[in-house]
Order: structure tokens, then sequence, then C-alpha cells
């Protein structure tokens, strides 16, 4: 389903001076607002997505608070809020204001920061102050909103790099990662699967488990492993099929309900479309080749000298 951004504002003696521009990609949509404020004028705001706000110059005149009787706070050039937590403001003069606000859907914020290690700070509102660099970059991000001339991955990338300069992430932040997802949470989510695949295990249940939505899931697990959870989690089903079919007598129906499948037939379907063969064929090869290598054992132990 495509990201909407939603919000509850209420506003006095603001008014726009241009028409809204915005631009939408995976997950984000940025707006370019140019407005007029009156002194005493100001604002309420409360959205369930998280926000990232760019004052494109920088003003002193405007204060911001996120509870309605804690202290404000002024010289803001740029904020990231948290979903769901309120803001404030207050104008100070009569003047003209232009801002980059950002609506960002949470999965894939979450996605941004993993590999930078900034996740635990979507919970936190942040402030910046002197944000020179900050303002350059998202000049250029606003600039193609208003006129767009480059591909959504230019777009993204600004963002991340505005991401990290207003949550402060640093070269130490972040953390080892291949592909779409890190290495422990794949070591998670297999010994999540293993541990029930004699039961349906739904996308939904793993997305959950590795803190993402199903469509991110499946598109980091593409990047990752190369393939989709579903086709995954029906490789480990097989695997754990052919360790059964070597190490135990169960039938094949057996197996195929210990291991998640519907039934036998579904076992053999998806076993032959993964090594090429039935499990049937598989298991009488394997038995005979584990037969012949223990007989070759047993005569090569005979012929030791005693």
């Amino acid at each position: 389903m495509t990201f909407m951004p939603r919000m509850t504002s209420q506003t006095q003696a603001i008014h726009t001076t241009r028409p809204l521009r915005w631009r939408r990609w995976e997950g984000a949509i940025a707006d370019v607002w140019h407005v007029h404020g009156a002194a005493g004028g100001g604002g309420f705001y409360r959205s369930p997505d998280p926000r990232l706000v760019i004052f494109l110059d920088a003003p002193r005149s405007l204060r911001l608070r996120t509870t309605p009787e804690g202290p404000w706070m002024e010289g803001i050039g740029a904020f990231y809020i948290p979903a769901g937590m309120p803001l404030w403001s207050a104008l100070l003069e009569d003047r003209d204001y232009a801002h980059l606000d950002f609506h960002l859907e949470q999965d894939a914020l979450a996605q941004r920061l993993r590999g930078a290690g900034g996740q635990r700070r979507m919970d936190e509102a942040h402030f910046l102050s002197g944000a020179e660099r900050t303002g350059m970059i998202a000049g250029l991000l606003a600039e193609e909103v208003q006129t767009p001339s480059r591909p959504d991955v230019m777009l993204d990338g600004l963002l991340s790099a505005l991401l990290c300069e207003v949550l402060d992430l640093g070269a130490t932040d972040a953390e080892p990662r291949r592909g779409g997802l890190p290495p422990h949470i794949i070591r998670e989510l297999r010994s999540h699967a293993l541990s029930a695949l004699h039961r349906r295990i739904e996308v939904a249940e793993l997305a959950k488990l590795a803190g993402l939505s199903e469509s991110w899931l499946t598109r980091a697990f593409k990047q990752s492993l190369g393939t989709t959870p579903q086709r995954w989690l029906t490789q480990l089903r097989v695997e754990t099929a052919m360790g059964l079919m070597t190490d135990t007598r169960l039938g094949l129906a057996e197996i195929a309900a210990e291991v998640g499948f519907a039934d036998q037939a579904h076992l053999t379907r998806s076993f032959r479309t993964a090594q090429g063969e039935t499990p049937g064929a598989w298991r009488k090869a394997r038995t005979r080749a584990i037969a012949t290598n223990h007989g070759g054992l047993v005569q090569s132990h005979n012929q030791i000298p005693r």
C-alpha cells in the first residue's frame, strides 16, 4: 500500500505564500513549504509518522517545544520528531519562512537506519542548531522536489545524509551488514523458523521478529539471500527433511508433517523442485551410499595389522 502522510495541525496567523510542492519515493514524502507568519502566531502538530524538518532559512525568530508547559527552544535549524510526539511552535516576528518537511514511513525509516545503528534514536526528539551543512544538503533536496531532474536514488541518499546529521550518527554507530539484513537478524530468523517448522509460518511473523514491514522484509531477503521469505522457508523445510530421511526411519508422510508440509505429495513436489529427484529416490541413493561407505570402513578396519 502506498504510504500517505497523516498529521493533525492547528495553526494561527500562518498562511502559505506559494503553492505546496512535494515529491514521493519509497517510504518518504518531502514537502517544500513557503509561508508567512505574523508575530504571536504559531501552531500545534502531531503525526502518527516520524517527521524530519529542515528550515531553509534557519529562522532565529521561531520557538519550539514538545510539551505544553516545557521550555521553549530557539535558534533551531532542523529537527526530528518521532511518531506520535506533539510539537508546538511560536513566532516572534512578522516574516517569511521556508522549510523542507519529510513524512517518513516507520518501517522504511527503521530499515534506513539499521545499517547505521540509528534505530535506538528513532523514539527520541532531536533538535539541531547551527545547521550549515544540513542546510546545504536540504537545499539540494528542496531544489529536486520543486524542479525534479534526478532519480529517486539521489533523494534517498540526501535524506540519509540529513538523518545522519540531525540524529548525529557517527562512524562508530555503524554495525556490520550484508545486503538488506544483518547477519544476526538472519541467524535469529533461521533459529525461529527451525523451531516452528512443524506449523505454518506467516511472512508477517518473520517481519515482526525482524522489526520490518512485510514488503521491506521481502526486499531485504532479496538483497541478502537472493530469494523470498516463502522460498527460504520451503528450502529450510526441504533441508530439514533431508536430515530426517538420513538420520531416522520415519516414513515420508511423517517427515512431511514434521517439517510443515501439507502432506507427502507437497513434500515430493517441493523436494523435486529443489533437488531434481523425488525424496524416495534421494533416500534410497543416500542409504546405498552410506552402506557402501560403511562397508569400505569395515574392510579397511579389518585390514589393520594386529
